[in-house]
């Protein structure tokens, strides 16, 4: 690596003019990286929608089952935020590249892991227990991992594009999405269930070890940010990150992370939780349930591009308002149109869902770094988008399967209703950051 964990921050050799990245270069990087580390944290997502409740708890009944396989899915919300303080406070004294480049390895190595662990029937209880262990590291790797990744673009942005360079980023999702759903599509339609079950879900797993590999070359191949470079120079560093964020920016990292709760609430819904709904209470085919969530990436795709790229010119708080309106109004409809069991009306649920999310968190990617200031800008961005994770990603397994099967699946639509309005409020308070300087 290029720069070493040091309490004292010094000056990167990116500072200087020959040393300047390529804007373009750079959002390209990001948009790789974050691809890859979303790769491996959705593909634990559909294997808990789809096999580890067979795989690593087979003594539970099939809802406890269920819930016990989300509620591993629930332990790296809840690491994320600790991912964050630690990635963060190293992020803000020593620099955003070295902290990309751990990040990377820690998602990847323990999500590799994940495809080399023995089911129940191997290790008893240690097998759940690991799979804890290895889904709580995933968590603290990926805490470290979005805020980096904007701060990158966004640092690198020309004036008046920070919108459009986020955005490249803000496109891991889908296509990181796109790649594990692609992937396990793949593996599913090849084999047949018995052989899935027992050794084909793992692949989606043991190709992270070659996608990180990827990762890495090109992350080491970029240099250091230049507002951080400026603010080494100026000996402007925050020397304890998270104690000056908490003292200072209190009501801004609340109101951040109120802001990204439906984004994961509805995230979770439609499409982690949505393709177990289909495949086990409605009897829809696995293959046809993952080729329609391809379908639905390309809507999210574009809802964020549209959404970012729009942010540059029309402000960033009116798009996310707009998101949240748009996300409140299609929770009342995602159940409805996924029990009907037709194909088309459930690709119409599916990308709708994911169209409204995508316009609720394009601009996300410019609007929480522009919140904070250089000093905690990496704890605070990651911070608030992971606190939203906890309160949208890791309740959301807990309490959408006990809402369907005690009060029908029209509840759980009300409950990610619930879950625009509390994001909406939130973004109300918020101001308008699309003229600030970066510093």
């Amino acid at each position: 690596m290029d720069e070493t964990l040091s309490p004292t921050p010094t000056a990167p050799a990116a500072d200087t003019p020959e040393r300047q990245e390529s804007p373009r270069r750079v959002a390209v990087a990001s948009f790789i990286g974050n691809t890859i580390e979303l790769y491996d944290f959705f593909i634990y997502g559909m294997a808990a929608a789809l096999v580890l409740d067979d795989v690593f708890f087979p003594n539970l009944s099939p809802l406890n089952a269920t819930l016990a396989s989300f509620s591993t899915y629930a332990v790296a919300f809840l690491a994320r935020p600790i991912g964050s303080i630690v990635f963060g406070h190293f992020g803000d004294r020593v620099g955003r590249k070295t902290v990309l480049v751990t990040s990377l390895l820690l998602m990847g190595v323990s999500t590799a892991l994940v495809g080399l662990l023995p089911g129940y029937a191997t290790l008893g209880s240690w097998a759940p227990l690991l799979l804890v262990m290895l889904r709580f590291l995933q968590g603290i790797g990926i805490g470290g991992e979005w805020g980096g990744a904007v701060l990158l673009a966004v640092e690198h942005a020309p004036p008046g594009k920070r919108g459009l360079y986020a955005a490249f980023p803000q496109l891991g999702p889908p296509v990181g999405f796109s790649a594990a759903t692609g992937v396990f599509w793949l593996m599913s339609a090849s084999l047949d269930e018995a052989a899935f079950a027992s050794w084909g879900w793992r692949v989606p797993f043991l190709l992270s070890f070659l996608l990180v590999a990827v990762g890495l070359v090109v992350r080491l191949k970029i240099s250091e940010t230049p507002v951080f470079a400026r603010s080494v120079a100026r000996r402007a560093a925050s020397r304890a990150p998270l104690m000056e964020l908490l003292r200072r920016h209190t009501r801004e990292l609340l109101l951040g992370a109120g802001a990204m709760a439906i984004v994961y609430a509805l995230f979770y819904t439609s499409m982690t939780y949505g393709l177990s709904y289909t495949t086990n209470s409605l009897g829809v085919p696995r293959n046809t349930m993952l080729a329609l969530s391809l379908v639905a990436c390309l809507f999210l795709a574009a809802g964020i591009w549209f959404s970012a790229t729009r942010s540059d010119t029309d402000g960033r708080r009116g798009l996310v308002l707009s998101g949240c309106g748009l996300a409140a109004v299609w929770s009342l409809l995602l159940f409805p149109l996924l029990d009907t069991g037709r194909p088309v009306l459930m690709a119409l649920a599916l990308g709708g869902a994911l169209f409204c999310l995508g316009v609720t968190s394009g601009p996300m990617g410019a609007y929480l770094p522009e919140l904070f200031p250089a000093r905690v800008r990496y704890s605070g961005a990651s911070l608030a988008y992971n606190l939203g994770g906890v309160l949208g990603g890791a309740v959301s397994p807990l309490v959408v399967p006990r809402l369907q099967s005690g009060f029908g699946s029209a509840s759980v639509g009300w409950y990610v209703f619930g879950m625009a309005v509390v994001s909406l409020l939130c973004v109300r308070a918020l101001p308008e950051t699309r003229e600030r300087e970066l510093g």
